[in-house]
């Protein structure tokens, strides 16, 4: 009889926990699909039968025809948003009500994680974001673009010394070098040559902190997201000690250095340390200034509020290095899309090599940062590529204070979310749907030229996400990436080699979003 009565215990438990939490969207009638207990609509993802932009792209399409549908991460609820209008009223006019993300490690287990810009809360995160805005500005751009072009020119070079007629590359490899170097000068104020010194501390580090596709990362990752009391208790960090250990080293090291020399340089870490004697700049005026493209987001209000000046060295710490994980592996992710993009399809290549040269010419042989911003095709091209390769595949809110989403049509009823309510932006499968964007496989720039710009749905192209809480460094990453296609189509011809994979297979194995076989292609040298 023991056994019978446990056998019935342990049922119940098993139900509770696993099945019941799975019914929380059908009980407030709304669409969701068909969830596994404990895994929840993550099964795929967790036995690496689908990508992560596979599953955002599965869970967008299983509920068709509605504004808003139901999924679940593991065992937690969370709503996803497909309606453009319904995006726009939680992330920008409601936004009060959707302030934070979820929290993904606690500041207690890892506090290099709990206190950066993407992490922080609240006031506290109000208050970092206005710190940070300054960095961002279309001003600060012009000086950094002095940077990123010598960072350009030195890769280029590298290849070229190489006189070989075609040189085959991995270009994720590639172009997590030149991100490593662009974010080391413009953030650290440190010089390297990732493609020379090929093991340089820097890029080391960089590497082990944004690498998702070992096992203990992605156990890491899962146990977050599934059980994170359990890693709360434990203190288990995403950074490994290394890391950490790196990077707090190097912005102490750089912190003091500056103050006892009186090193002023026109970074990140001079900017945060200057907000902490309270001589932090006002915002400069973007009014009249020529943007970086058509996918930069626009900073709102609270970019511009008061600055925050009780920083810490662990506080700036963070900062460097949520901008450097962000900007490491990320930025290099669009750079390779954009390649296999242009080596596949020649005839846009080449268009935006006539625009190079064009502007090549207008310049004088001498790149300007105006003369880059100028050009359209050039943008049009970038534009696209996030359209279709988001790196951001999804982005979440958290409800941070009862909301009530209204009735828009027969099928709805007023749906009432609780607090700490999880709520999704599906970036990969709006950007993929075919009725915002028709054709969605077909990599077409012309989605953005001057005729067809206006027509592109508000809240239908988020590739920096929306509202407020949009990614700060739109403006950089843009930026980057113009300088170094610029620098590399101006000198190569990007072509397909025998390690090509075509058509481009997504990853399954990592979290980002990577090519299943890498993104090898030659670069063939352009005769002059």
């Amino acid at each position: 009889m023991l056994w019978i009565f446990l056998a019935i215990i342990a049922t119940a438990l098993l139900y509770y926990f696993t099945v019941k939490p799975l019914k929380y969207w059908t009980k407030l009638g709304v669409k969701q699909g068909n969830p596994t207990p404990f895994f929840g609509d993550n099964w795929a993802t967790f036995w690496k039968k689908e990508s992560f932009a596979e599953f955002t792209k599965h869970v967008y399409d299983q509920v068709p025809n509605v504004r808003y549908s139901g999924f679940y991460q593991f065992s937690i609820p969370t709503l996803l948003l497909k309606d453009p209008e319904l995006i726009k009223q939680i992330t920008v006019k409601d936004f009060d009500h959707f302030l934070d993300h979820r929290t993904f490690i606690p500041e207690e287990s890892d506090p290099l994680w709990g206190k950066n810009l993407f992490s922080l809360k609240g006031q506290r995160w109000r208050d970092m974001r206005a710190t940070l805005s300054p960095s961002f500005t279309s001003s600060k751009m012009k000086f950094m673009f002095s940077l990123m072009a010598d960072a350009a020119h030195d890769f280029v070079q590298h290849f070229k010394n190489k006189n070989e007629k075609i040189v085959t590359v991995e270009m994720k490899d590639t172009c997590t070098r030149y991100t490593n170097d662009v974010i080391a000068t413009t953030a650290f104020g440190v010089k390297v040559d990732s493609l020379k010194e090929r093991d340089n501390e820097f890029y080391l580090m960089g590497k082990e902190a944004t690498d998702f596709s070992g096992i203990i990362k992605n156990l890491k990752f899962f146990g977050y997201m599934s059980v994170p009391w359990l890693f709360k208790i434990f203190s288990i960090s995403l950074f490994s000690k290394e890391v950490s250990a790196f990077f707090r080293g190097l912005i102490s090291d750089t912190i003091r250095t500056r103050e006892e020399k009186h090193i002023v340089r026109n970074d990140m870490i001079n900017l945060l340390m200057e907000a902490r004697k309270g001589n932090i700049q006002k915002q400069d005026d973007e009014s009249t200034s020529v943007d970086t493209g058509f996918a930069t987001v626009k900073e709102s209000d609270v970019g511009k509020a008061k600055v925050q000046k009780h920083l810490t060295d662990e506080d700036i710490t963070a900062q460097a290095l949520i901008f450097f994980f962000a900007g490491f592996d990320t930025v290099a992710g669009i750079m390779c899309f954009m390649a296999y993009e242009l080596g596949v399809s020649q005839e846009i290549q080449d268009r935006l090599r006539e625009e190079i040269e064009d502007t090549m010419r207008e310049s004088n042989g001498k790149l300007t940062y105006e003369n880059l911003l100028k050009m359209k095709y050039m943008d049009m091209v970038v534009a696209e590529t996030l359209r279709k390769w988001p790196v951001a595949i999804a982005v979440d809110r958290i409800c941070t204070k009862p909301y009530t989403i209204e009735p828009q049509t027969p099928e709805e009823k007023p749906l009432s979310l609780e607090k700490n309510t999880v709520v999704w932006l599906p970036i990969f499968g709006i950007h993929r749907d075919p009725k915002f964007y028709p054709e969605p496989e077909k990599f077409d720039p012309e989605r953005f030229s001057d005729e067809n710009k206006d027509k592109i749905v508000p809240y239908t192209y988020i590739p920096f996400g929306a509202g407020p809480r949009n990614c700060i460094g739109s403006r950089f990453a843009i930026l980057e990436i113009k300088v170094l296609f610029y620098h590399i189509l101006s000198n190569f011809k990007i072509i397909p080699v025998e390690k090509t994979t075509i058509p481009l297979k997504i990853s399954k194995k990592s979290f980002n979003l990577m090519a299943d076989e890498g993104f090898w292609f030659g670069l063939e040298r352009l005769e002059k």
